[in-house]
């Protein structure tokens, strides 16, 4: 891994930054997930999550925030986290859901997902919650490792829909 030698920073996004956000959210998926997706599924539900009123909807949900990450003005990822209700699936008042990690492609291998990992780790001390959790497709051997070795422990699985395509997400906790 490559040092970081520039300066990073959050920036939590508001409804003005809802269309660069639709933006960010869909290259990121896409080029991380289209290739292992059935096409029509993967349009759909690309189509229905990363579409600029589910994010301005999601941006302004209350437990949900969403932050952008830049190398000094530089726009070089994204993250999502859920608090309360707004938790895809444990909705436990203690915990913290991770819900996206994106690093722009010519950005990663340079210990920017750590950095961001470490500032989510930040937000959810900050609220005194517990335990941070998040899911992640149990075909994607890179981002399982990364985590496995940012100490979370798997505790369990849970559906993922990707259109009509059930898949299986591994559920990952690190305790704070």
């Amino acid at each position: 891994m490559k040092p970081l030698t520039t300066h990073l920073s959050i920036q939590k996004c508001t409804t003005s930054d809802a269309s660069l956000l639709t933006h960010i959210s869909r290259d990121t998926f896409i080029a991380a997930f289209e290739a292992q997706n059935d096409p029509d599924d993967f349009k759909n539900y690309i189509e229905t999550a990363f579409n600029e009123t589910q994010l301005l909807n999601e941006i302004n949900s209350d437990g949900t925030s969403f932050y952008f990450v830049y190398d000094s003005t530089e726009l070089v990822g994204y993250f999502k986290v859920n608090i309360g209700k707004s938790q895809s699936d444990i909705k436990d008042e203690n915990s913290m859901e991770l819900e996206r990690i994106y690093v722009l492609g010519g950005n990663q291998g340079k210990g920017i997902g750590a950095w961001i990992l470490d500032q989510v780790i930040v937000l959810a001390k900050k609220n005194a919650l517990d335990y941070l959790w998040l899911g992640v497709w149990e075909h994607n051997p890179r981002a399982i490792k990364f985590y496995l070795d940012n100490g979370f422990t798997k505790f369990g699985t849970h559906p993922y829909f990707i259109g009509k395509d059930k898949q299986t997400d591994w559920l990952l906790r690190l305790e704070l």
